[in-house]
């Protein structure tokens, strides 16, 4: 399936997913002033910080609401204390009116209490009086630093009856991505994807960035693209800056094909929400 070539129809599944993208941010002192760029009524996810913990996320969940924003936040396992902890984020996360959570393990070295991984914490929330219309959970297109293939694949069919979507890890190869999907479709994982692409960022800041998170053979193949001239011309004709029209141009053309099952976007904006806005319009408006 991820060879095949282009359809018809391929801008209209580049404005789909454009129309449609829902946007990351970190709640950060910056988050107030980022979400003031985004479209009203826009989708966003609220990442769990290392430095502010999970209650930050839940505040700022809970402000975004009020403004009238379509918020996930993110309820990263490994900050979650205990059972108790638990129930009072979902309980102020449902009564703020959020429908859709997002459950990853959580990026904590050591976990703050009980809960080692997503699938520990998704299962003591499935016997919770709370509940939600919509869980994600994580995919990875790339493998993990410190997971083999066969353990994640394994961990993704344990948490797969819990959740009702994936969100992929950052990733700038939409083959990569396309043929990890017909993997986990092989493996009998049929949950719709949503792929994670970067935003509009300067070129330096997206390596450190990629390398932190542990992007691999994507990250070559921002250079390989073109071949290493035509990276060093496309760092100079662009000032530096990276915009991921090839991500939603290889994504768009298989909108439409169920065997894939893409959602939609999601945009890594690490709190860059100006430029990456002015670049989703822009595709919109050409």
């Amino acid at each position: 399936m991820a060879l095949k070539s282009p359809v018809s129809g391929d801008q209209e599944g580049v404005e789909t997913l454009l129309r449609n993208a829902r946007f990351e941010l970190m709640p950060f002192d910056s988050f107030d002033e980022e979400i003031e760029h985004l479209p009203a009524g826009a989708t966003i996810a609220i990442t769990t910080s290392p430095q502010l913990g999970i209650d930050r996320t839940v505040e700022k969940t809970e402000m975004a609401m009020q403004e009238g924003f379509e918020v996930i936040p993110h309820v990263a396992a490994r900050y979650v204390e205990d059972r108790e902890h638990l129930e009072d984020v979902a309980r102020r996360l449902t009564e703020a009116g959020v429908t859709d959570v997002f459950v990853p393990g959580g990026d904590r070295e050591e976990p703050a209490g009980e809960f080692e991984s997503a699938y520990d914490l998704l299962t003591v929330l499935d016997g919770m009086d709370y509940e939600f219309e919509d869980i994600g959970i994580t995919g990875y297109p790339e493998g993990h630093d410190f997971l083999d293939n066969e353990t994640l694949a394994e961990s993704m069919q344990r948490k797969e009856p819990y959740a009702t979507y994936i969100v992929t890890q950052l990733c700038y190869d939409p083959e990569t991505v396309l043929e990890w999907i017909d993997d986990i479709r092989a493996r009998g994982v049929d949950l719709p994807v949503e792929i994670g692409i970067p935003g509009v960022m300067k070129y330096q800041r997206l390596m450190q960035i990629s390398r932190k998170v542990g992007v691999g053979d994507s990250v070559k193949f921002l250079k390989k693209t073109t071949g290493i001239l035509g990276f060093v011309k496309q760092l100079i004709g662009s000032r530096g800056t990276y915009e991921p029209d090839d991500l939603v141009d290889g994504f768009g053309p298989h909108m439409d094909d169920e065997a894939y099952g893409i959602r939609g976007i999601h945009i890594y904006t690490f709190n860059q929400t100006p430029d990456t806005e002015n670049w989703r319009r822009s595709r919109l408006s050409s």
